[in-house]
């Protein structure tokens, strides 16, 4: 994608990352969209639906990272069109987590979709977990 104010949103959503990995989801709440469709599914729980759920969601993983800091964003693909974009990228990081006082690395696998809404860019939908291996097929089998 050339250098575009969605590049700028992009650029944005990874400095919010820096905040959130510190245990302050504040600066990415504002770069979600505000409307009833906006979706947040993380690693730690169902997926979000709505603002309010979505930046409940944000607020309850962030207050268990602290110290963090992205170490690098591999991305994998992404598009973009005039409406919608979106890109797919492994977001490097570690921070503490939970109660322990070790740093620890926190890599994801995660799939943003990017909306244009009153004339900017917002995110509309994010995707993260940490499989970043290959696993076998009986995983996906809950006990």
């Amino acid at each position: 994608m050339p250098e575009s104010d969605l590049d700028l949103m992009v650029e944005k959503y990874h400095r919010a990352l820096d905040a959130f990995i510190k245990g302050d989801p504040e600066h990415q709440k504002k770069l979600f969209s505000k409307r009833d469709d906006v979706t947040l599914a993380n690693p730690l729980g169902p997926p979000a639906r709505g603002p309010s759920a979505v930046e409940a969601t944000m607020d309850r993983a962030s207050s268990g990272l602290r110290e963090g800091e992205p170490i690098r964003f591999e991305r994998i693909s992404g598009d973009a069109g005039t409406e919608l974009a979106y890109i797919v990228e492994i977001e490097w990081a570690r921070a503490k987590v939970g109660g322990s006082d070790e740093v620890s690395p926190i890599p994801l696998r995660v799939t943003t979709i990017f909306r244009r809404e009153d004339g900017e860019w917002k995110v509309v939908h994010r995707h993260a977990d940490p499989i970043l291996s290959p696993r076998p097929i009986e995983s996906l089998v809950q006990s």
